[in-house]
């Protein structure tokens, strides 16, 4: 929902505007022959033009209006205000502004959905594979002799040549590779299959056409390899030994350890039944309520998306840079998925919203500080340090209506 507001400025009010506005410009401004902050109007127009001046009085005044509008009209802005300027010169200034509103909601059927929820079953495949990945953890490296396999590890030194010198970054010492891993260009790997302890060897290989060094792509290489020692993977044996260092509460033979699997499994799978089971009511529900959403909050909506994408990847010690040119991804096409994701966003949210409403859900102070409490001692932070992270009780509050509302959808299924 939008509401269109056209604030026309000019006379006295604009002359003052601007007179504010020069004066706050002409405090940064430095000329020849003139005191900082006492340069002449007429000095500074020369020099500058009038532009900034009209830039800043409008942006004053806009400030100014928006804040009055919000307040006499009882306005809740969700997204930034779109700003179209019709005139700004010397004479006046006139623009329009357009203030985004929350959309009116019209619920439909949000009860008696009939929404099926997915069984869980857990096969003896599944418990197998997951214990073999425990026994994989717990695998050691044992010297071996004979020749280099596919997935054994082997202790290598390496040179890389290109046209008979060294190039930088392709060489290392006593450096521990797994056969298969494919951690190197292709071909090195399969290379040093065959090769024995303290055998040497030289690789001839061809760089990828899209290799991230740009002098190397492409590029034919030299590599010369001494292998110094060949590991296995031991898989343990389920013995006694094992189980102590595996050192699980209650599990001290393979068919507790079993048992513990599958519970965990099955709790897996039924986090992510409950998942897509409330994922599939609020989808239905949505598409059963009226609701005409701006593109401007869908958009804003990516934006934070994209935004919060980006904040992880640096705390994985990537930047936006290093990941476009590293994945070959395109920010266009990352930004067309998130607002498809955005979109339904928006709309469960709005739903949700509008059920809180209609069932009159309330969240007492007092649940919402028990709920502050208890992500306290989740975290293992204080309940101030999480009350900073939050901003306000009233985010709580939010919240814990949010998932009451989705409580009762599921209850009312």
């Amino acid at each position: 929902m939008k509401k269109q507001v056209n604030y026309k400025v000019n006379g006295e009010e604009w002359k003052e505007a601007k007179d504010k506005a020069f004066n706050k410009l002409v405090k940064k401004v430095k000329i020849d022959g003139f005191r900082e902050g006492k340069v002449p109007r007429n000095v500074f127009e020369k020099k500058y033009g009038t532009g900034d001046i009209i830039s800043e009085a409008m942006e004053d005044l806009v400030q100014k209006k928006y804040g009055e509008v919000i307040i006499t009209e009882k306005l809740i802005p969700v997204v930034e205000p779109k700003l179209e300027i019709v005139k700004a010169d010397d004479e006046g200034f006139e623009v329009n502004m357009t203030f985004i509103l929350d959309p009116e909601v019209t619920l439909g059927e949000y009860k008696g959905l009939k929404v099926k929820k997915d069984k869980v079953k857990v096969t003896k495949e599944e418990v197998d594979h997951e214990v073999s990945h425990i026994l994989d953890r717990y695998a050691e490296l044992v010297s071996k002799d004979g020749k280099a396999e596919e997935g054994d590890t082997v202790v290598i030194d390496f040179k890389g040549f290109k046209d008979n010198e060294e190039f930088e970054g392709g060489s290392a010492e006593g450096y521990s590779l797994e056969l298969g891993s494919h951690s190197f260009i292709p071909g090195f790997e399969e290379g040093v299959v065959g090769m024995k302890r303290e055998e040497s060897k030289d690789i001839e290989l061809t760089f990828p056409e899209d290799y991230m060094a740009k002098e190397l792509a492409g590029q034919k290489v030299v590599f010369n390899v001494t292998v110094h020692d060949i590991k296995k993977r031991v898989i343990p044996d389920l013995d006694e030994e094992f189980f102590k260092d595996l050192d699980m509460e209650g599990v001290s033979n393979k068919e507790e350890l079993e048992k513990v699997v599958e519970e965990e499994i099955k709790a897996q799978k039924e986090r992510e039944a409950d998942n897509k089971f409330i994922e599939d009511l609020l989808e239905k529900a949505s598409k059963n309520m009226k609701v005409e959403i701006d593109e401007e909050i869908i958009d804003a909506e990516t934006d934070r998306m994209y935004k919060n994408f980006i904040e992880k990847l640096k705390m994985q010690g990537v930047t936006e840079e290093l990941y476009f040119a590293y994945s070959g991804a395109k920010k266009e096409d990352i930004m067309k998925d998130m607002k498809k994701e955005a979109e339904k966003r928006v709309a469960y949210r709005y739903l949700l919203e509008a059920i809180v409403k209609a069932e009159e859900i309330t969240i007492s102070d007092k649940n919402a500080k028990d709920e502050v409490k208890k992500m306290a001692d989740m975290y293992k932070m204080t309940e101030e340090d999480i009350m900073k992270e939050l901003g306000s009780l009233e985010v709580v509050k939010y919240d814990l209506a949010m998932q009451k509302a989705i409580e009762l959808l599921k209850e009312n299924n």
